[in-house]
């Protein structure tokens, strides 16, 4: 099973220890919310731990894949986007994951883009109390 494969089902299983493997260790998350990356893979899973109590009713609809440059060094990468959709505080979200692989398969970049801005504030308000409730902020 390939990587993302792999963290859809961690995802959708809300099983946070499957996604530990699937990141290098100095990974990078882009959030629509925050304007520098989460860095590194204990920040990122703890995050991920955080938004898989925040979100209801995710379920990623759709998948494409190609290759795009990394925000962290320009380079081109591997990568896959994952169309999901959630509720976050009664507000529905439509959202994506772009995913950047590197040379052996693990996810080394992280893009999050959510619509509307209405569910980015929400989601944003949401984590910041995960965040702080978990010692992460």
């Amino acid at each position: 099973m390939e990587t993302a494969e792999r963290f859809r089902a961690a995802v959708e299983k809300r099983d946070l220890a499957a996604m530990e493997d699937l990141f290098t260790e100095d990974v990078r998350l882009y959030s629509p919310v925050k304007f520098t990356p989460f860095e590194g893979r204990p920040m990122v899973l703890g995050l991920f731990g955080v938004l898989l109590r925040v979100f209801e009713d995710f379920r990623y609809v759709g998948r494409f894949e190609g290759a795009a440059e990394t925000s962290a060094d320009g380079t081109q990468a591997p990568a896959e986007v994952l169309l999901f959709r959630a509720t976050v505080d009664g507000r529905e979200i439509h959202g994506i994951d772009l995913l950047h692989f590197d040379g052996a398969g693990r996810i080394k970049e992280f893009t999050v883009m959510v619509r509307p801005h209405s569910a980015v504030q929400a989601l944003g308000q949401a984590v910041l109390a995960g965040l702080v409730a978990d010692g992460l902020a």
